[in-house]
């Protein structure tokens, strides 16, 4: 998601590389003990993680906006614990009447949540099951072994919200996004067992890998976009739509697989039957969410993200024809699509299909996202590719957003900084630097390992931008070569899987054959103000200047020298110059021009004190 805008843990310490030390929560280091995860980055010997199938039987009415629900679980415990009780999900409780929640709700939005009219386990009774805001806890009949498997049928019906458009809810009257609209099984993981956070609106999910069918049945008028491959296109397309969008499958070029004159004649869809059930299926993600309208105009389009298989994703855009800045994303997001599979991260796009869709919110989603219109096109720009660059981050790595929200959003904001370029050489996306210069230093400037949940007022900067440069400069002080070896490293040991901040700073020091520890320790798990000073120049004999830390926090040196001809040169230093510790560099300076002016600047470099970035050979 793109925004706009201390807690005291019991620990140990633990050496890790025998030089450096990290401080662990005992629930982490806990983990280690039980070699669930190790200090190599991989999943231990005796990681596990449960899953399961969701067989989802979906009746949405746009009209009344009343989602009726049926749905079969088949859980798998792959733990090796006991389990007494389980934990569900019903995350539309965030507009139950009476429930805590951060965001505003109109009254008029207001429900009485989720209500599950009927509930049965192995076919027969549940336990006793309480609910509490968006979690049910359901008390076990007989205990849960190692290994074992349940089988839940769950019917619901809730009202979507029309109003207060918090991630999910009405568009406007024939357009609907609709997300975590089924009750579902919680995380039960080697770190907290049960996960127990509530879903209050800002903190955002934490969700299993799991197998999807879904069956949504919607009036004739409407066309369903989702999570997963549609199975039964030819079912629910019109013919001719359904060409397109097969066309669209193995093409580079855009293909309007419904344009205006099909809106105009209303013929996109199969008007055999009153309603049309729409059958998706996806493996090995962690949600499944649909949108749906009767008016929207389709774009398609599809690439090559894997030259060595020839596997391609498809890309779209479903949006309202009166949004004119949408008539681009379906360009921008196949160039996000490209970049992200070739330039950065440079890890072949894995899943068949990306959808952008025309809404009201800055969200992502597995194969999909919902955007809402933007008139700036650099806004546009900007948020099509951080939404489409959640695809690694949280869904292809299992990421825990409510506790670690670094651990996406950092990366969505890096992947936008870089990518928005490569779509429009024009653009310089400075997305959050000043909220980091502006609040470093102050009673609230946490820590970026402080967890979400408890970050406060830093919950934007320490899950936006202050990742995002940590991330960026190891990438500058590594080099593209040997930062990738650490970054893909990550991806191969814990795609499908739940890493935590750990696991991603070992698998860096494993994969690049580094100890970055001072660095990891430096920025993500301390505080400090980033400021540098030019504190000495010499300009005679072998020129030079001093570049002075005054604040405790490392950033690179990146100064611009300009000669008395009006020339200029940049002389670059990444963050390493810091890494023993030192507050001073002396930078040779380059001879034969007389100097005029020197500056310390860089887009993405925070500095909370300009006033002494620069010297000028006059004074002035």
């Amino acid at each position: 998601m793109r925004k706009i805008f201390t807690i005291v843990l019991l620990v140990i310490t633990q050496s890790i590389w025998g030089q450096q030390s990290y401080t662990l929560p005992v629930n982490i280091a806990a983990a280690y003990a039980k070699q669930t995860r190790t200090n190599n980055g991989t999943p231990g010997k005796n990681y596990w993680q449960n899953t399961a199938d969701y067989d989802l039987h979906i009746y949405f009415d746009p009209t009344t906006r009343l989602l009726e629900g049926t749905e079969t679980i088949d859980y798998t415990n792959n733990s090796p614990d006991t389990l007494k009780q389980m934990v569900f999900k019903l995350y539309p409780n965030l507009y139950k009447k009476g429930n805590i929640r951060q965001m505003a709700v109109q009254d008029i939005d207001l429900t009485d949540g989720v209500s599950i009219d009927n509930i049965s386990l192995d076919g027969g009774a549940v336990g006793s099951r309480r609910i509490y805001g968006t979690n049910m806890n359901i008390r076990l009949p007989k205990p849960l072994a190692p290994g074992q498997k349940v089988e839940y049928n769950i019917t619901w019906h809730y009202t979507l919200n029309k109003h207060s458009h918090i991630r999910t809810g009405e568009i406007d009257p024939g357009a609907d996004f609709v997300a975590y609209f089924f009750p579902r099984v919680a995380v039960y993981d080697d770190i907290d067992g049960w996960n127990q956070y509530p879903y209050l609106g800002s903190q955002e999910f934490y969700n299993d890998f799991c197998h999807f069918k879904a069956a949504i049945t919607v009036p004739n008028t409407q066309v369903v976009w989702a999570t997963g491959n549609l199975l039964n296109g030819q079912d629910v397309l019109a013919d001719k739509v359904y060409q397109r969008m097969q066309a669209a499958e193995k093409n580079d070029a855009v293909v309007y697989v419904i344009d205006t004159a099909d809106l105009a004649h209303k013929d996109f869809t199969n008007h055999s039957h009153v309603s049309n059930t729409w059958v998706y299926e996806a493996s090995d993600v962690t949600d499944f969410v649909f949108a749906c309208s009767n008016h929207y105009l389709w774009h398609s389009t599809s690439l090559v993200v894997d030259p060595a298989t020839g596997r391609r994703t498809r890309v779209d855009a479903a949006y309202n024809p009166k949004h004119k800045d949408y008539y681009t994303v379906i360009n921008d997001a196949r160039k996000t699509v490209e970049a992200m599979s070739y330039q950065f991260p440079k890890w072949p796009y894995p899943y068949p299909h990306e959808s952008v869709f025309d809404g009201l919110d800055q969200m992502e989603y597995p194969m999909m996202v919902n955007d809402n219109p933007l008139d700036d096109h650099e806004q546009s720009v900007e948020l099509t590719d951080h939404e489409i660059f959640h695809t690694m981050f949280p869904f292809y790595m299992g990421i825990n957003e409510t506790k670690y929200a670094w651990m996406d959003e950092g990366w969505a904001t890096i992947g936008e900084w870089l990518v928005s370029p490569m779509i429009d050489s024009t653009l310089v996306d400075h997305y959050g630097v000043a909220a980091v210069e502006g609040n470093a230093g102050k009673e609230t400037d946490l820590p970026i390992t402080v967890l979400s949940t408890d970050a406060g007022s830093s919950y934007f900067t320490n899950s936006y931008p202050k990742p995002a440069m940590g991330y960026l400069f190891v990438k500058d002080m590594l080099g593209d070569d040997v930062f990738y070896k650490g970054l893909h490293y990550y991806f191969t040991q814990w795609h499908s899987k739940h890493p935590i901040p750990y696991d991603f700073f070992n698998c860096m020091n494993e994969g690049t054959g580094k100890n970055l520890d001072w660095f990891w320790k430096r920025w993500f798990m301390q505080t400090g103000v980033p400021d540098l000073a030019i504190t000495k120049v010499k300009t005679g004999g072998k020129p030079s200047v001093v570049v002075t830390s005054i604040g405790t926090m490392p950033v690179p040196v990146d100064l611009t020298v300009t000669f008395d001809d009006n020339t200029t040169q940049r002389i670059y230093n990444s963050i390493a110059v810091w890494e023993k510790g030192n507050t001073t560099v002396t930078l040779p300076l380059p001879k034969g021009k007389a100097i005029k002016k020197l500056e310390l600047n860089g887009v993405h470099i925070p500095d909370s004190n300009k006033k002494d970035n620069v010297w000028t050979a006059d004074g002035h």
